[in-house]
């Protein structure tokens, strides 16, 4: 018997998330032969019902995709993340004082 398979509605996001991050998940999408999309759905389901989405030799992959791009973060830095300070725009008012 088949898997049945489900009817979705899918919608395009613009979420904001770290880059080496983003890079790692993206080569592991590749690998997978799936989108990004794909498997973030997946990985996400499996968490909503408090499953490991991984086998352990995908998570040896993950690790060394992690290691490639440099990323040392993990799940203890999750709620510790902070923005990189984006180099400041001048106000036409500070830039006008600037002239003077």
């Amino acid at each position: 018997m088949a898997d049945p398979t489900f009817t979705v509605e899918r919608v395009q996001t613009g979420v904001r998330m770290e880059k080496r991050l983003l890079k790692v998940l993206k080569a592991f999408a590749e690998y997978k032969d799936m989108t990004l999309g794909d498997l973030l759905e997946g990985i996400v389901l499996h968490a909503f019902d408090g499953k490991a989405p991984f086998s352990p030799e995908s998570l040896q992959r993950i690790a060394d995709l992690k290691k490639f791009y440099g990323l040392e973060l993990n799940a203890s830095a999750s709620h510790r993340l902070q923005e990189a300070s984006a180099p400041r725009k001048h106000s036409k008012a500070v830039q006008r004082q600037k002239k003077e």
